[in-house]
């Protein structure tokens, strides 16, 4: 069999994407339905079961490729986003009406039943996430599900933002959360992903993934001025933004949060562990 990252391969011992026919050898190639996430996150996990560990999350409107149904109510498929596969819960997905036409340009956003701040949220969608809008009514966006959201909290899809530092530290103070991809809790490498999407770059979902894909290496002897703004340090499972030459920018467990932190002090602390820093990428 073809050496393929199962993180990205929609390949069971059972079945394969049809896509997959002549790579991997499967008893049953299915072609895959695409689906819409209609929840405000969907988690992914690894098993179809609520006790598996979170390994990514896919955000209100994005799409998702799905290769099976459980009668538990499992769908497991592919994320069409990053191509990351995993299991998520059927009740996450509803069908797609149309394409996206806006996304969440604010940390978050209630949606509400009708036009007005009064009446109370039906629930809060995070930065990042794609909506439907069908028309404009005062201050709101009306959506395909029916809700309504405060009109300057979107932005077209094809808007794009320039700078992907500021956009990671618009997390600061959010949870740290393993698989996360929203600001009510994301890890580091989604921190960086959602960062890079924003700025229309297109960014892998885990550590190394992106330590492989993104920019080019450089060399790096100690010297802090040497490093800047928006480069990106690697270490074994880990990653971090340079914000300027005194602060390391990144999702951190030792915290539990999205932090600024004094970058020599960072770099000490993360080698003290027993971790040393591995690379230095620049995009």
């Amino acid at each position: 069999m073809t050496e393929l990252d199962p993180r990205l391969t929609p390949a069971r011992p059972d079945l394969a994407a049809t896509h997959l026919r002549g790579l991997i050898e499967a008893p049953r190639y299915v072609e895959g339905t695409t689906y819409r996430v209609v929840h405000p996150a969907a988690p992914v996990r690894k098993e179809p079961s609520p006790e598996a560990p979170l390994t990514t999350e896919a955000l209100f409107g994005e799409t998702v490729t799905i290769y099976d149904l459980t009668e538990e109510g499992w769908a497991w498929g592919q994320l069409d986003g990053d191509g990351y596969v995993g299991w998520l819960p059927a009740e996450a997905l509803g069908p797609v009406a149309a394409p996206a036409t806006h996304k969440v340009a604010a940390l978050r956003t209630p949606v509400f039943a009708g036009p007005s701040i009064k009446l109370p949220p039906q629930g809060l969608l995070s930065l990042g996430s794609r909506v439907i809008v069908i028309e404009a009514r005062e201050r709101f966006s009306l959506t395909a599900e029916g809700g309504f959201i405060f009109s300057a909290h979107l932005a077209p899809l094809d808007v794009v933002e320039g700078d992907f530092v500021a956009q990671a530290a618009r997390y600061l103070g959010a949870a740290y959360l393993w698989g996360g991809r929203s600001s009510l809790g994301l890890d580091c490498s989604g921190l960086v992903q959602m960062a890079l999407t924003a700025c229309g770059i297109a960014c892998p979902r885990d550590s190394d993934m992106q330590e492989k894909a993104l920019g080019a290496a450089l060399a790096f002897d100690g010297d802090l001025a040497t490093l800047r703004r928006g480069d990106l340090l690697f270490w074994p499972g880990h990653v971090g933004i340079v914000e300027d030459g005194q602060t390391l920018l990144h999702a951190t467990a030792f915290f539990m949060s999205v932090v600024r932190e004094p970058l020599g002090a960072a770099l000490a602390r993360i080698e003290a562990s027993g971790t040393p820093l591995r690379s230095v990428r620049r995009l």
